[in-house]
């Protein structure tokens, strides 16, 4: 594992057991498939951490956006799983969309393009961060 994963990984247990009680948190069906991936035993602990979280509804409306996004190139078409993230957080007015994505989606050169295609599809997008952003001191 890299210096960069680990810091991450530490980063995103310090923001789960300081900062989680300050937000509702919700996934989606991509979160828990994504979850499963990796090591198993990696795998089975991060599924029992978000097992119990309600899970956000994958409509038309979502599908609709994230296909936007994508021929509106604000997401690459390799990167098809990153336009549903942004779409279904969007659709469901979630305040923040947290990730460590910083390729496809927490990404400064991107974040205008998808916030946009969002707005143009009448809708008002997430703050995208990643867990260090916020933390608080």
């Amino acid at each position: 594992m890299g210096v960069s994963v680990a810091a991450n990984q530490n980063t995103t247990i310090e923001w789960w057991e300081t900062r989680r009680p300050s937000f509702d948190l919700f996934i989606s069906e991509f979160v828990a498939a994504e979850a499963i991936l990796g090591d198993s035993a990696a795998a089975e602990k991060r599924l029992e951490t978000i097992a119990d979280l309600p899970k956000l509804s994958v409509t038309d409306v979502v599908r609709t956006l994230a296909k936007a996004l994508i021929s509106e190139g604000a997401i690459p078409p390799e990167a098809e799983i990153d336009a549903y993230h942004k779409a279904v957080a969007t659709v469901n007015g979630v305040e923040y969309l947290l990730t460590w994505n910083c390729v496809h989606i927490a990404n400064a050169l991107i974040r205008p393009k998808i916030e946009e295609v969002c707005r143009q599809q009448g809708f008002e997008p997430p703050i995208i961060c990643t867990p260090q952003e916020l933390m608080e001191d």
